[in-house]
């Protein structure tokens, strides 16, 4: 099928310099927010005692074992911003993302050993959580570097129990173990308790000379037949064996290399550890691209840096989909799956380094005159109305029929809402296109380009669909919430607005509530926010959202489970016609 994919057709346009005058105001709002959070992102990595004191003690920090261990510019970091449970230490104390390792795509985690020793705390189950389900859906090795004191005692039960506790990645390691994918871990320095446990679930550990895992540490094992209480003598006692174990602690390198060989091998050298992951991750099953590639990688024919002026930081402008992903795409080329139906919706196949991708997104502004069909009222775009959803219920079939990945971008307002709507089905064809997700079992990614809300924030590829969303991005101008804010405050006052006229009562208060509730319907609405709490995985630079498709790209493609061959591929076929 090489003549249908070595030239796709065309399509997006140069921009005008008129444009451009016009956009610059939303281009400074656009940089702004992403200033925010690279402001926010080099804070985070700041917390904690400062590197040249960790250096001091002969170790390096969690950056730098990442700087040495990935290949160069293939890092895409994950969760930069991702604190739930609002820590003061302002993190989850766990640093992770994709990238390369000797030429392999992984998913990579670490413990920040510059804040508490590495320590578990709050909001950090979540996090790995979601890193493991990466890993399970991309089916990409899970490289750990452990460095990891154990717990924050003093906040133990908001962490420690439950079904979505920390205890919960040791049974997701052995779930991803039994699905074939390996977990090798680089450890280093004193991992009691929670530490000792990320230490040995691992498939291959690796471990540096001063390193020790164990059941639980100086503390614990000091403590472990309880009296009662305290007074000075048990004190002692308890000072003379903490000093002894400290010095000895429990689960030394002679004890897990020399006695029970859980660690595969030890290194003199921190970067030892490192360099054994890049061999072992070499012996790791991966295909070379050129397997899967259609056509040889290329790069866009228009600039990424026009994306600051097609997209409006004014969620109330319109612009064109269409122009947004002409710079995203290898040679600004697609297959537009039926275009003429649907018109609110984009559905299309693309190349990203020269791989196959289907691709669905919503379009904006008004829709062609008679649109939808079933209503009287014109069609709007961000909003999802019947032709549309049937399309993306049968694009998505297709692509899970062709082994496609698919690359979701939001940009929308919900569904469509009314009684014509409920009698045109759009509340089924909505959950179809949810069963049709379910059922492809191919991997996919979400971009919120703007707005996500409502039911369509979820049907549209939304993080909800934990078996199939592998990570979602957003951008400076994202807001996600279940409607907007002036919308929910009419929901919510509406009926008592009407109360408090026929009783005679000021209007006033009522107007103060409203505009309350708008307000903070926007402040949690935020890119910031919206990374802090997990509504997205990461906020990304409009110049560096390609560099995460193809870091997606190449992903799901080094070790896909299933394969159709490209000459069975029927979706290209049934566009072509």
């Amino acid at each position: 099928m090489r003549p249908y994919f070595e030239k796709m057709p065309s399509f997006g346009k140069a921009l005008k310099e008129s444009r451009i005058a016009r956009t610059r105001e939303s281009r400074e709002k656009l940089e702004a927010v992403e200033r925010e959070i690279a402001a926010a992102r080099e804070a985070r990595q700041n917390v904690g005692i400062p590197a040249a004191k960790v250096n001091e003690r002969g170790a390096l920090t969690i950056w730098q074992r990442l700087d040495y261990l990935v290949d160069p510019g293939t890092w895409r970091p994950l969760h930069s911003l991702y604190n739930p449970e609002e820590n003061e230490e302002g993190t989850t104390n766990v640093v992770d993302g994709l990238g390369k390792i000797g030429g392999r795509w992984a998913v990579i985690i670490g413990f920040d050993n510059k804040v508490l020793a590495g320590a578990w705390i709050p909001g950090q189950a979540e996090n790995v959580l979601r890193v493991t389900n990466l890993a399970k859906r991309l089916n990409l090795p899970l490289v750990w570097l452990v460095n990891c004191s154990g717990v924050k005692l003093p906040d133990q039960e908001k962490f420690y129990p439950d079904r979505r506790g920390s205890g919960t990645c040791f049974f997701r390691h052995a779930e991803l173990e039994q699905t074939g994918i390996p977990i090798l871990a680089g450890i280093y320095g004193t991992n009691p308790a929670g530490g000792g446990y990320q230490g040995i679930s691992p498939t291959i550990l690796l471990a540096h000379k001063d390193a020790n895992i164990a059941v639980g540490g100086a503390g614990i094992v000091s403590g472990m037949a309880p009296r009662g209480g305290f007074d000075v003598e048990g004190l002692e006692e308890l000072i003379a064996r903490t000093r002894d174990i400290k010095e000895r602690p429990p689960g030394r390198v002679e004890t897990h290399y020399g006695e029970t060989g859980f660690f595969a091998r030890v290194y003199d050298e921190e970067t030892g550890v490192l360099d054994g992951i890049k061999e072992y991750m070499r012996a790791i099953p991966a295909y070379d691209p050129m397997f899967f590639r259609v056509a040889e990688p290329g790069q866009p024919q228009l600039s990424a840096d026009d994306l600051y002026h097609l997209l409006p930081f004014n969620q109330r402008e319109v612009y064109s989909f269409d122009e947004i992903l002409a710079r995203l795409v290898d040679g600004s080329e697609h297959m537009e799956f039926r275009p003429e139906y649907g018109p609110e919706i984009y559905t299309g196949l693309v190349k990203i380094d020269g791989l196959l991708i289907g691709v669905i997104g919503n379009r904006q502004g008004l829709l062609p005159k008679g649109y939808p069909e079933y209503a009287d009222y014109p069609g709007i775009g961000g909003k999802l109305y019947r032709q549309g959803l049937i399309k993306m219920n049968e694009f998505v079939t297709h692509c899970g029929r062709d082994r496609l990945p698919i690359i979701w971008f939001q940009d929308t307002s919900g569904i469509d809402v009314g009684d014509l709507a409920e009698k045109a089905e759009l509340l089924g064809l909505g959950q179809s296109l949810i069963y049709s997700i379910q059922q492809t079992d191919v991997p996919m990614m979400l971009v919120v380009l703007r707005k996500g809300s409502a039911a369509a924030h979820y049907i549209m590829g939304g993080p909800t669909a934990n078996r199939h969303n592998a990570f979602t991005l957003g951008t400076a101008a994202t807001e996600i919430y279940v409607m907007h804010g002036e919308t929910a405050a009419v929901a919510t006052y509406a009926r008592r607005a009407i109360k408090e006229k026929d009783s005679g009562r000021p209007l006033e208060p009522i107007a103060q509530k409203m505009n309350e509730m708008a307000q903070s319907y926007y402040d949690t609405s935020r890119p910031a926010y919206c990374a802090r709490h997990g509504f997205v995985d990461e906020i990304v630079d409009l110049g560096s959202l390609r560099r995460y498709l193809e870091a997606f790209a190449g992903a799901v493609y080094q070790n896909p489970k299933s394969i159709c061959p490209r000459h069975q591929l029927l979706l290209p076929r049934l566009i072509k016609g």
